[in-house]
């Protein structure tokens, strides 16, 4: 197994950009190395863009971008595009990430893979790589009902708390979700333990990401 670190100390504090589709894509795929990043960098910024955020999955997405950011958070910048019709509105969801461009240098980028099964992840996993062309960018992964579920490549290891923190912050700040068969404490925890698995963690948990460059 070869490990790879981020610099432990840099001219300026991380700046991490955290993308998602929808309210709870975001802290599903990378809340646990959100929790991890925050505790490693202390004054790093976390920058949080949620595309189809609405009513009241709106304020859930606030409620867990601050669960899982903390005095880390900025933004976040929530938008309210129809859910499932992104790729059909392609023109102004351009527009939020040329606008993100101007806004924010990140050194990190969180986005959905570009193979996933959902319409709208793919679309912002296309335009996350058309906008930043010279970043490290991470795609999460998403556990849903189409079985999409791949082989990814890169792990960041959890401590076993941070592995409990993001499975009870997603319950906490998802209460419209918990009528989803999937939307569970086992769900969660079971796909963070087969990562931890694959990648040979010391707690036995992890979270994987696509990574299609990476420069050493």
């Amino acid at each position: 197994m070869i490990h790879l670190t981020l610099p432990e100390q840099a001219a300026t504090p991380l700046r991490i950009l955290c993308l998602g589709a929808h309210s709870d894509d975001i802290e599903i795929g990378c809340g646990g190395a959100i929790l991890r990043l925050a505790k490693q960098y202390p004054d790093c910024s976390i920058h949080w863009v949620v595309f189809s955020a609405a009513g009241v999955r709106q304020a859930e997405a606030l409620k867990a971008a601050r669960l899982f950011a903390g005095a880390n958070l900025s933004g976040p910048l929530l938008k309210d595009f129809r859910d499932g019709f992104l790729p059909f509105v392609g023109a102004e969801v351009k527009g939020v990430f040329e606008e993100l461009k101007q806004s924010v240098a990140p050194d990190i980028v969180f986005t959905h893979n570009r193979k996933d099964a959902h319409q709208d992840h793919r679309l912002l996993a296309e335009l996350t790589w058309n906008t930043f062309r010279d970043h490290l960018i991470l795609e999460y992964e998403i556990p849903k009902y189409d079985g999409d579920m791949g082989q990814p490549a890169l792990f960041v290891p959890l401590e076993k708390e941070q592995c409990e923190s993001k499975v009870q912050y997603l319950l906490e700040a998802f209460q419209s979700q918990h009528a989803k068969r999937w939307f569970e404490k086992d769900t969660f925890l079971s796909l963070m333990r087969l990562r931890g698995m694959e990648c040979n963690a010391p707690s036995g948990y992890a979270e994987a990401f696509y990574c299609r460059k990476l420069v050493l």
